[in-house]
């Protein structure tokens, strides 16, 4: 995912999409967040921002773009698609196709666009047709609720099927990674399990990556 192009299927493994915790520190997380780039090929990190005034979420998003960019790596807001261009951000990931919609002129051409809490097949038609860069299946809601996993994977192979916007498939554990590019994702996002592995952020983004490359190459 770039700034100023569309995420391109991958003919090979699907691509790392990362996923942070809800962030209130910004120095608090950026050594970890540099240490998961360098550690293995990421193409985006979705940023996740505690509640705050609207200065204060612009300031954590801008010390932590150059920490993602650097890297290659865009840097996509968990929503607050309304201060993307403020902070420098690569784009914004939205909620539903009411929510997308909504905020779609904010962001198109120049930004990435992607939408995710798409309940129905008709909701992730409407997502495509209206322009979305990428879509997103499996990312649980607020109360940590999601589709069944077996619906997930149909919907990716779906998608695989019929259309060439690209698809995220949200792996809740490491375990779900092999399942989901198997099913045709594109990217893979993940997101508690690296930042709290005991054994590091690096050790665990690089353990969870050559997942990803090695169910690709069984698949």
């Amino acid at each position: 995912m770039s700034q100023h192009q569309q995420a391109e299927r991958s003919p090979t493994a699907p691509r790392l999409y990362l996923v942070t915790p809800m962030l209130e520190d910004a120095e608090a997380l950026t050594r970890d967040l540099a240490a998961a780039l360098e550690a293995a090929d990421v193409a985006a990190v979705l940023l996740r921002l505690a509640a705050a005034d609207e200065r204060t979420l612009i300031n954590r998003v801008k010390a932590l773009v150059p920490v993602v960019q650097r890297s290659g790596a865009a840097l996509v807001l968990d929503g607050h698609a309304g201060i993307v261009a403020r902070s420098g951000a690569d784009g914004a990931h939205l909620i539903g196709i009411e929510a997308f919609s909504a905020a779609l002129g904010s962001l198109k051409p120049q930004r990435i666009a992607g939408c995710g809490g798409l309940a129905t097949r008709h909701d992730a038609m409407l997502a495509a047709e209206t322009g979305a860069d990428y879509v997103m299946f499996g990312q649980p809601e607020l109360d940590g609720r999601r589709l069944a996993f077996e619906t997930i994977i149909e919907r990716i192979e779906w998608w695989a099927e019929v259309f060439e916007i690209p698809s995220v498939g949200f792996a809740s554990s490491i375990d779900e990674i092999g399942p989901l590019a198997a099913a045709g994702a594109d990217f893979v996002a993940i997101g508690d399990g690296i930042w709290a592995d005991p054994r590091g952020v690096a050790v665990a983004v690089k353990a969870t990556a050559e997942r990803l490359a090695a169910s690709k190459a069984l698949a």
